[in-house]
This record gives C-alpha cells, structure tokens and sequence, in this order.
C-alpha cells in the first residue's frame, strides 16, 4: 500500500516519511518546495514537485502510483503571519485542502491523516486540554485548520472515507539518527530559534511578551519531539486500516514548559549564555496550551519514545550544528 505525503519535504512531514519507510511503506512525496527543501525528501520516497491544491495533479498521481492512504501536511504555519495575511492562509490551508480532500473521494481513497493543531482551541478556559472542548480559534491559522477538519468530518460521513486529525501541540527536535530536522526559511518555534542563538546562527533571542497570568510571565507549551508525532501518524494509519473510527486526538505530553524554562534547558544543554531580550507579545499567542493526550494513548497505543525536554533540546542542537557544517543555513 501506498501513502501519499504532501508536504514532505518539510519538517514534520519528512520524519513522517521516514517513519513509513522505516515502517516499511512505500511513499510518495508532493511539495511544491515553497518551504520545504529537495534535500529532505527521504531516500527511498518518490518525490512530484507540485501542489496539493492542484486536483488534476492528484487525480494522475493517486491513480499512477495506486494511493491508498494520504497524509496531508502542506501548508502554512506561522500564527503572526496569518493574522497579517489571513486571505493566504485560507487559501493554502483549506481552499487547497479542499481539493485534495475532493481528489481523495473521487478516486475512493478510504484513509486520511490531517496535520492539525492546537490552535483551533484558541484561549482554553483550562489545562490540560481536551478534545472535546470548543474550537475557539483566535488566528487565521488556526481557523483554516479547523475549517479543513470540519470538511473531513462532513466528508467521512457522506462518503466511504475515515480520517484522524492528529492536533499538535509545540513540536520541536529532530531525528535521532540525524536524517532530518527543523529546516525552516523563517523560524518561529522557541528551540529552533534558541538553538539558533546557542550555535551562533542569531546574535540574541527575544522573549515576546513577559506579562502572561502564569508562574514566570512567560507562555507556555507542551513540547512534543518531532520523531515521537511522526510515529503517531503511523498508528493513526493502522487505526483506521484496522476499521478504527473517525476522530481528532490531541498530540502532546500532557504537561508544559514555559520560555524561560526552554531558554535555560537550550542553555545547559549547549553550554552556550546566549543574549536574551524582551520584546512585546504577538497577536494570537495563548499563555498556554498543554495537552490532555489520553485518547491518543489508549486509542493509537501511542507510546512516546523521547518525552523528555533535555533529549529534545539535544536531538534540536545536534541538528543545528550538522546544518552548519553541511551549509545548508535558513535565513534568520
């Protein structure tokens, strides 16, 4: 059977490749490599340069490497902007969701994964979060992605299809086996970018906001290692093969870090007492977002491999500096 991965050139889409691969999947890889990067589609993957909004693409392509199962990554990600450019991220979030989501039940596809997040639960009255609390997104981003998985939802009941939309909390790391890792042309997630501090790559990282009703001022995040959510899609894979029922789960590990608590671990674990600066919030920032991942342990069998912030840090600072020295450098 045959997956088909779009956006698998980028971060989280390529250590899902490579957790089919190493599961041992046959994958095919559609990016239109606006973020993501040629270099990170994983040996053994086929690999079309597309969009996933381009449904005559789709249909040639299901149809030409007998798909059986879509895990659906492409698009874009970042809150801020969406709130500066929400018009873009309906587009490329759901208005391109949409086609593919069309292609897949013409061509009688029966699986699907969708990369959600935590974002469609806006500012939760409390923590831990559960999956069944309202969706009360407050950015554009996390608007287009619940608009996709309410399409999906609709979808699965009209038609001869099932999906698990997998929420994510923060992700953050990198393969341990070094193959892949956080590449981005514009960095925005807290370890990537103090990783960046810590080797050198950014003179100073700022804190966007110190004023939040938690216990140091800081936001704070429930951090999930990238391999850790990657194998969650293959388990996702094999519930809905196995007859498994339509359904969300949150992805996370149920408790949180705050800024300035990832900020000291980056900094124990490179050793390196990079500048710190503060800096105002951003718009559309929760103080905070911690998962209540019960349902994806007991429905998946989920079992986290790497839940701990110092291997997370590590596996992110490992990358940073194999990135350096193979001089493949994102912009700042």
């Amino acid at each position: 059977m045959t997956v088909l991965v779009t956006g698998g050139a980028g971060y989280i889409g390529s250590h899902a490749a490579l957790a089919l691969l190493d599961a041992g999947r046959k994958v095919v890889i559609l990016d239109n490599l606006s973020q993501g990067h040629r270099w990170a589609v994983p040996a053994g993957a086929a690999f079309i340069e597309g969009d996933c909004g381009d449904y005559d693409l789709l249909r040639r392509l299901i149809t030409d490497h007998d798909i059986s199962a879509i895990m659906h990554f492409a698009g874009s990600i970042i809150v801020p902007e969406s709130v500066v450019y929400p018009l873009d991220y309906y587009y490329n979030n759901t208005v391109n969701s949409r086609a593919l989501a069309q292609a897949a039940v013409d061509a009688g596809i029966r699986h699907f994964i969708f990369s959600s997040t935590a974002g469609v639960y806006g500012e939760p009255a409390k923590t831990p979060i559960l999956e069944d609390f309202p969706s009360k997104p407050i950015s554009p981003y996390g608007t287009s992605k619940m608009m996709t998985e309410k399409m999906l939802a609709d979808a699965s009941i009209a038609h001869d299809m099932n999906y698990v939309a997998l929420r994510y909390f923060n992700v953050a790391g990198a393969d341990p086996k070094g193959r892949s890792g956080q590449t981005s042309r514009k960095a925005t997630h807290l370890i990537k970018i103090a990783s960046q501090a810590a080797t050198g790559l950014r003179p100073h990282l700022e804190i966007y906001g110190d004023d939040y009703e938690t216990h140091d001022g800081t936001c704070i995040r429930d951090y999930i290692h990238v391999s850790d959510l990657a194998n969650a899609h293959v388990l996702a894979l094999e519930y809905l093969e196995n007859g498994g029922e339509s359904d969300v789960m949150n992805c996370g590990y149920g408790r949180g870090f705050s800024v300035r608590e990832v900020i000291a671990a980056v900094k124990d674990v490179s050793g390196v007492d990079f500048p710190v600066k503060l800096a105002e919030r951003r718009p559309g920032d929760p103080a905070a977002l911690i998962a209540g991942a019960d349902r994806v342990r007991e429905k998946l069998g989920w079992k986290p491999q790497h839940d701990n912030l110092e291997v997370i840090v590590r596996h992110a600072l490992d990358w940073e500096v194999s990135l350096k020295t193979r001089q493949v450098v994102d912009a700042a």
